[in-house]
């Protein structure tokens, strides 16, 4: 049974451990480190920005992970198509970023020589700002994107415990279909984003985790008859009985599904994948173009990701029985198994 948070209130008790799971459309719980019941080496934090135009895009990721962290980007040209990434490895940063207990106010400043990232919140912007020298060997990296997020814009928020660690939990915002203003510069291209064709959405993720999971998570932003379209699908990320992360997201309000279901080709990501869900709300093909992928093993820290961009088609429903179809949506789905 899925139950949806309504009143504002502390996200964890005295003994460290969600007080109220289930989900909301704004994040209406407190965060605080403090109460966590954890070593600070369990404790990730992160905030994940991908900002998407048709044929561009630019994925930003600060995170800090207890005995790892990253910062870094991926630019894509999915006319090539094309991926370009770097990122600054962090050995035990353990709380060092000063990631903000909410998404809704507080800065994030990097720096570490002259690679410098910035994303500052002002009014109903968050304005990112990066310098990367040599981010592509001789091509220096520069953007300036300014993401709109009015009052009014609905999100989706779940607060999910894990059934084998009873102070484990993940409490995470997904904010969707932000438009971009801005540019991105690398060596002598420039990629311009326009709010009419140009989508944000920002993956805000706190909590502490069991040592060994997979997820799956899947997004897109964009424009339905001059209206912005999009959705957050995925699961793995704890216990969801009281709580899944599945949201439409229809002129700024949030419709919610139950259970969305990944069918991925077990033996090659590059092929057509399909998504069903439980209640016949969300029905889609998916095409991709480019696999994002790694593998990395730091002996006790190991990761293997798959997070594949391609377009959607198909059919999602609102809460009040409108269909929706789309296709050839711009988006991505990922498959992600960490053990950390």
């Amino acid at each position: 049974m899925q139950v949806k948070i309504t009143k504002p209130g502390d996200l964890l008790d005295e003994k460290g451990q969600l007080k109220n799971p289930g989900w909301a459309t704004d994040l209406i719980l407190k965060y605080d480190k403090k109460s966590i019941k954890a070593p600070k080496f369990k404790i990730k934090e992160w905030d994940y920005y991908c900002i998407l135009s048709d044929s561009n895009g630019i994925a930003i990721t600060v995170s800090d992970d207890g005995y790892f962290g990253m910062v870094g980007a991926t630019i894509f040209d999915f006319n090539i198509p094309k991926e370009t990434s770097n990122n600054v490895l962090l050995a035990f940063p353990m709380g060092s970023l000063n990631l903000p207990a909410s998404s809704k106010e507080g800065d994030i400043h990097f720096r570490k020589k002259d690679i410098s990232f910035k994303i500052l919140l002002k009014d109903e912007k968050r304005n990112i700002e990066i310098i990367y020298p040599n981010f592509s060997g001789e091509d220096d990296l520069y953007a300036s994107i300014s993401l709109l997020q009015p009052k009014s814009m609905e999100s989706m928020v779940i607060a999910t415990p894990f059934l084998k660690n009873k102070h484990a939990f993940y409490y995470n915002q997904k904010i969707n279909c932000m438009p971009a203003i801005g540019q991105v510069k690398l060596g002598d291209k420039t990629r311009e984003f326009d709010s009419s064709n140009s989508f944000g959405v920002l993956d805000w993720g706190r909590g502490v985790w069991t040592y060994s999971n997979t997820w799956y998570w899947g997004s897109a932003s964009g424009l339905h008859e001059g209206k912005p379209f999009g959705f957050n699908i995925g699961y793995g990320f704890g216990d969801t009985s009281r709580a899944t992360e599945n949201m439409l997201f229809y002129n700024n309000k949030a419709h919610k599904l139950e259970d969305v279901k990944f069918h991925i080709p077990p033996d090659d990501f590059l092929k057509p994948w399909k998504f069903t869900s439980s209640d016949n709300r969300f029905e889609m093909d998916f095409r991709p173009i480019i696999d994002r992928n790694s593998n990395f093993n730091f002996g006790i820290v190991k990761s293997i990701q798959h997070q594949v961009f391609g377009r959607f088609s198909g059919k999602a429903i609102l809460d009040d029985g409108k269909e929706i179809f789309i296709k050839d949506f711009l988006g991505f789905a990922e498959e992600v198994s960490n053990k950390w």
